[in-house]
């Protein structure tokens, strides 16, 4: 079995779709560069039927001469396949909505007018000598059987992959099992997932449909997208490799330095206790939490912080112990005694009720200062 799974991340395109989100020419490429340095093997970089400047940015990403393939997003319409073949030697997706109520209320059509559009334009495409995957657009709310025959067409028409999109978030990971692996018994196209986030399980969505059998997943940077986003590059890449030892190509230590560059050019950084880039996610204050961490890192950590550019943090607050306040002070070159220590939490805690914030490295000596507790020349924790 190949454990190799494709990483097709959209922050480029689906991210920028976030609301109030515009990347400059230069962000896009400081972007794609970023990515292509991690490792991550496809990326979705733009709209081409935008207009000139999103065309000339795209050609711009295409001219730096990545490692990574690059894809452009279009409708199945000749204006946009035309807007796509002005722009290099690119991958094309073409999308297309297969659920009843986008075809009837947003489209107008019907499901057999889908079929021949997809006939037609994939195979126009595959003409001009494009290399194309096919996007179903809310498949998750589709009839099963519908996205079947879409799935059939496409890869008549010379497809070369197969885009299901829960375009609402609304599966969950058992329903997205199943749909998934329902999918690959009745086609024999590559089956890509696209998961949005809206009940939260974006992540877990993309690592059930992989497991199903998927072989490519589109991913996002922080999470970006549409309403409450898509499935974040860091939680997909480190799910893969952490809980099922499948393989992307991906340097995991760079997606610290990744997010934060999308953070920026977004507007949108990652919040505290955003799972692997989150400036929170590796920080400790749990007296039983720091006891055990500092006697074996293992017993709190699923995996090392290294392995994603990161390290563990200790600070003092509420929840904090004498163990934990003893190895800060240490940090500063003070060794407390026991009961130095256990005054000191006692200040600690008051400190943090107060202005909700660990106390600063001045905050500490003054504790220090105040302590009726006399530090004994060699008794120290």
């Amino acid at each position: 079995m190949d454990l190799t799974v494709g990483i097709n991340d959209t922050t480029l395109r689906d991210g920028e779709q976030t609301a109030g989100v515009a990347f400059s020419p230069e962000e896009k490429i400081a972007i794609a560069r970023a990515l292509d340095r991690a490792g991550v093997p496809e990326m979705e970089v733009g709209i081409p039927v935008l207009g000139p400047e999103e065309r000339e940015t795209i050609r711009a990403i295409g001219a730096l001469g990545l490692g990574a393939r690059l894809m452009v997003w279009a409708r199945m319409c000749l204006e946009d396949l035309e807007a796509a073949g002005r722009c290099g030697p690119v991958l094309v997706h073409l999308s297309i909505p297969v659920s009843d109520i986008h075809i009837r209320h947003k489209l107008g059509r019907d499901r057999a007018w889908v079929l021949r559009t997809v006939t037609r334009f994939v195979g126009t495409a595959v003409d001009r000598g494009m290399t194309v995957s096919v996007g179903a657009e809310d498949a998750s709310r589709a009839d099963p059987g519908f996205v079947y025959r879409v799935a059939e067409a496409a890869q008549k028409a010379g497809a070369w992959r197969l885009r299901y999109a829960d375009t609402l978030g609304v599966l969950d990971p058992f329903a997205a099992y199943e749909r998934i692996r329902a999918l690959i018994e009745h086609t024999d196209l590559p089956i890509e997932i696209h998961a949005h986030d809206d009940l939260g399980l974006a992540t877990a969505n993309t690592l059930a449909a992989l497991l199903a059998g998927a072989r490519y997943a589109n991913t996002t940077v922080n999470g970006l997208g549409e309403r409450a986003g898509n499935a974040s590059l860091e939680e997909v890449t480190l799910g893969l490799h952490v809980i099922y030892r499948r393989r992307t190509g991906i340097d995991m230590k760079q997606l610290p330095v990744i997010s934060e560059l999308v953070g920026r050019a977004s507007g949108r950084p990652a919040p505290p206790q955003k799972s692997v880039v989150g400036d929170a996610v590796f920080t400790h204050e749990a007296g039983i939490h720091v006891d055990g961490l500092l006697k074996d890192a293992d017993t709190y950590q699923g995996f090392d912080p290294a392995d994603v550019g990161r390290a563990h943090r200790i600070v003092l607050g509420k929840h904090s112990g004498s163990r934990a306040v003893a190895y800060i002070y240490d940090q500063l070159g003070i060794a407390l005694s026991r009961d130095q220590a256990r005054e000191i939490v006692g200040l600690v805690r008051a400190h943090a009720v107060r202005t909700k914030h660990p106390p600063s490295d001045q905050d500490l000596r003054r504790f220090l200062g105040e302590t009726r507790v006399p530090a004994p020349a060699t008794e120290t924790l």
